[in-house]
């Protein structure tokens, strides 16, 4: 490949990484939401939720988000901070809420990043790691086992 081609895609992934960044959420804004009562969406697959997740994270896949939210947030003022592994899914479920009328969706990215910016410590959602103070939006001081997921009892 000559110069030009590697400028290209270099120039490429650089504008989808800096895109991908910008319509996320910043950790100010989403702690903002979070103490006024935001629930977080975790848009990744049942399995992915299973095997760890941030306490009082609300388990809805990205491919029943539209189905499911009404159980969940039936006012389309409810905040919502959605993440999933990268912030892919996540930016896609925004803007799939967003046409569905809800108003304060944000995007916090990858699970690590939505770890970081709700300050959880260690790995939380997981049996035997600590549950991290401050990430519980409703249901305070709920267990981590008591975590919701849809679909489940």
């Amino acid at each position: 490949m000559n110069i030009i081609t590697w400028i290209v895609i270099l120039g490429a992934v650089a504008a989808f990484l800096l895109m991908k960044r910008l319509t996320q959420v910043t950790p100010a804004t989403a702690r903002e939401w979070l103490s006024k009562g935001a629930l977080v969406i975790d848009v990744r697959s049942e399995a992915e939720f299973q095997e760890r997740h941030l306490p009082g994270a609300i388990n809805i896949p990205l491919n029943r988000l539209g189905d499911e939210i009404a159980r969940h947030a039936p006012s389309k003022e409810q905040p919502l901070l959605l993440h999933c592994l990268s912030g892919t899914r996540s930016g896609i479920g925004k803007h799939a809420l967003r046409k569905l009328g809800y108003q304060c969706v944000f995007n916090l990215g990858s699970y690590g990043r939505a770890a970081r910016i709700l300050e959880v410590q260690g790995e939380a959602g997981k049996k035997g790691y600590p549950v991290a103070q401050g990430l519980q939006p409703r249901g305070v001081g709920r267990p981590s086992s008591g975590r919701r997921q849809v679909g489940s009892a």
